[in-house]
């Protein structure tokens, strides 16, 4: 070969001793010959060994023209050693994946085909194949690969890619790679199959908030929703009276509805769906014969259920109806969607309405009461979530009564009941309450005990719901016997009272909400609260709360508490007629309602009354008395009325005009607002004969 009869060359060898005598003599310029510039193969041989450099100039130089064979293997074997070292635990199958890796990288279309079919016999979804490939660069190769115009290769690339990217790392080395590109292309294939694989690897990869961005901004959505829009004729017949071609039609659905389950959860994805009318194509979806497609369009429902534009649309097209079916599907994956999507959707009165015309309040109660679905536990979670949003209507609730729904719901208070579950149940039980021949349905099956209990939880949906229940079994006296046991071995009283040190502002709420009637209706009441070491403190902290809907609650709570001279002595030391004077500026309702009333009650201590005047607090409540609130106008009245037990009151609210307000209150319907307009009048009027007679006596 021409490079060895080179190195065999004479003039070579001369040159090196030549070299070595100018090193005794003088150096001339000319003795420098041209044959000392041979020492760059010399350089190469060094780059072939791997000493100094890394593999990847050892793979540069492999393509060099005119390499040896010999080269190659040695090349190869070095750099196993030295990775070996470093990892000596790799199995075989390692090394195996790296030369399949190379031989795609050599550019020759067979060797690639065979490597990737090769590939395709490895475990794929295993880490270790899957890190050969990666630090070999093989995944580069195939996405590369799917940007090729031989329909072979594309193939073998999605059907590599499908496996490897159920690995969440890789997923994520993917979407780097900007995979979402070519496959959204690859949609347009004419060819099925390949169609089919890109609509499946998109939806894995998609779980990925990052590959979720990159398909919406790419237009993907809209070409998804069309590539996926098949003919009616081919969705109401049976799969095997399909043609191969319709078959194929149905796949690549299949793979499409996936694709949009996994973006479901992205807003803004949900949004572009709404613009290109998605509801429509679900609608025709959800009424096919094909189990396999209804999955995974019934999992973009229950998503696109979370906004209420979805859920009037859902109401406007019947696919209410839809969800009700479905709950009878033997796929439990189904079930659980559409449990899931009633969940969501029966926030809607409308939809609570539709649900139990449909006959779905039936399928629901029997799916509670099953041990299967007690197995399944997102299964019934999403059980009792629909049960729990159709509860609110209490027509719904004269139906789960008769399917004995209190008892059932009653057997899942389990501490050791999976989290979700248990929180609506609970919800369930608090909106099944409201009905009073269900409060004795759960004390005599014993629900009580065990949502006391479930007060110590720290899932924060369960705390939010477990006051509720209570608030509404307050009002029960064997209840509330049990909810404040003499004995204290339950104590549930003061839990729900520790519940005001949440930082949660619902459960705070809620607690509030829940501890008014067990105050109202708990035997020795002003005992039970002073009882509570720092509750009446933690109380009137409350008032400093950025949270209207804690602040309404904790007034209704004071309100209560006020009825009690020494507790109201006790709330006035803790600096509540400052705090609630503070408030009167406010225009939520409800809270004006419940203000006004712990304002009136407040009034009752020592000189509250003339501390509310002194801190302005009275005028702002005249201009309550515009409200068309029934709550508020009866709080404000009963204000009014103990305010004006102070004579410098009764001057302020007679210069703000209230006086034609409590004359048109004097004919309300309700008695006490009656006698409490009534008395407000007699004491302003009683003021004026006063300071009337007064001033003729000076006269």
């Amino acid at each position: 070969m021409p490079p060895k009869k080179k190195k065999e060359i004479v003039p070579i060898k001369e040159a090196v001793p030549a070299v070595q005598e100018l090193e005794h003599t003088e150096p001339e310029p000319e003795i420098v010959e041209p044959e000392t510039v041979e020492p760059e193969p010399l350089k190469q041989i060094s780059l072939l060994t791997g000493e100094p450099y890394g593999p990847r100039i050892r793979l540069v130089s492999e393509k060099a023209e005119e390499e040896s064979s010999d080269d190659e293997p040695e090349s190869d074997d070095e750099e196993e050693a030295r990775y070996r070292e470093d990892h000596p635990e790799m199995p075989s199958e390692f090394w195996h994946i790296q030369k399949l890796i190379k031989y795609m990288k050599a550019g020759n279309q067979t060797a690639t085909m065979v490597s990737l079919c090769l590939l395709k016999d490895y475990d794929l979804t295993d880490k270790i194949i899957q890190k050969a490939i990666q630090e070999m660069g093989g995944l580069e190769v195939l996405v590369n690969l799917l940007e090729t115009n031989d329909i072979k290769c594309q193939n073998g690339s999605l059907s590599v890619l499908l496996q490897i990217a159920t690995s969440t790392e890789m997923k994520k080395y993917l979407i780097d790679l900007d995979i979402a590109t070519p496959l959204i292309q690859m949609l347009k294939h004419p060819a099925r199959d390949i169609q089919i694989l890109a609509a499946e690897t998109m939806a894995i990869i998609a779980r990925i908030r990052k590959a979720r961005k990159q398909i919406r901004i790419r237009d993907g959505i809209p070409l998804i929703l069309d590539v996926m829009d098949v003919p009616d004729e081919v969705l109401r017949r049976s799969y095997d009276e399909l043609s191969q071609a319709s078959k194929e039609l149905v796949a690549v659905a299949i793979g499409c509805a996936k694709v949009l389950d996994s973006l479901g959860s992205s807003p803004k994805v949900k949004e572009e769906l709404r613009k290109y009318g998605v509801v429509r194509l679900m609608s025709r979806f959800l009424k096919s014969k094909h189990t396999q497609l209804i999955v995974p369009t019934m999992g973009i429902v229950q998503q696109c259920a979370d906004l209420n534009v979805f859920r009037e649309a859902f109401e406007r097209v019947g696919i209410i109806n839809d969800l009700v079916r479905h709950l009878k599907n033997d796929n439990v994956k189904l079930k659980e969607n559409s449990a899931l999507a009633i969940f969501k959707c029966a926030s809607n009165r409308e939809t609570r309405m539709m649900v139990r015309q449909a006959g779905g309040l039936d399928p629901l109660c029997k799916l509670v009461q099953s041990e299967e679905v007690h197995a399944n536990k997102r299964l019934l979670a999403a059980v009792t979530g629909g049960v729990w949003k159709c509860a609110i209507s209490p027509e719904n609730i004269m139906r789960f009564n008769q399917n004995g729904l209190v008892a059932s719901l009653v057997a899942l208070l389990e501490e050791n009941e999976d989290e979700r579950v248990l929180a609506n149940v609970v919800g369930a039980l608090a909106e099944c309450c409201k009905d009073p021949t269900n409060r004795d349905v759960l004390r005599i099956h014993e629900g009580l005990p065990k949502l006391i209990r479930l007060l110590s939880a720290t899932y924060e949906p369960l705390l939010e719901n477990v006051p509720l229940v209570l608030k509404e079994c307050a009002v029960n006296e064997k209840c509330m016997d049990i909810i404040n046991d003499s004995d204290h071995q339950l104590d549930g009283v003061r839990l729900v009272w520790s519940l005001l040190k949440h930082p949660s502002d619902v459960i705070k709420r809620n607690a509030c909400l829940a501890l008014v009637p067990c105050i109202r209706h708990a035997k020795d009441s002003p005992e039970m609260v002073r009882a509570f070491v720092g509750g009446l403190e933690l109380t009137v902290s409350l008032l400093e709360s950025k949270d209207t809907e804690v602040l309404s609650a904790v007034c209704a709570m004071i309100a209560e508490i006020a009825t009690d001279p020494e507790n109201l002595g006790i709330l006035t030391d803790h600096g509540v007629v400052k705090k609630l004077a503070a408030l009167v500026e406010t225009d939520d309702e409800n809270l004006r309602a419940n203000l006004t009333l712990a304002i009136a009650y407040c009034c009752d201590w020592n000189r509250n009354s003339y501390e509310f005047g002194k801190l302005n607090a009275v005028a702002p409540l005249v201009n309550y008395m515009t409200s068309k609130n029934k709550n508020v106008l009866k709080g404000v009245c009963i204000a009014v009325y103990h305010l004006s037990k102070e004579p410098l009151n009764c001057v302020t609210m007679h210069t703000c005009g209230v006086i034609k307000y409590v004359l048109r209150l004097v004919g309300s319907d309700d008695p006490e607002v009656q006698i409490a307009a009534a008395s407000t009048i007699r004491h302003i009027r009683k003021l004026a004969l006063t300071t009337e007679k007064f001033h003729l006596k000076e006269m």
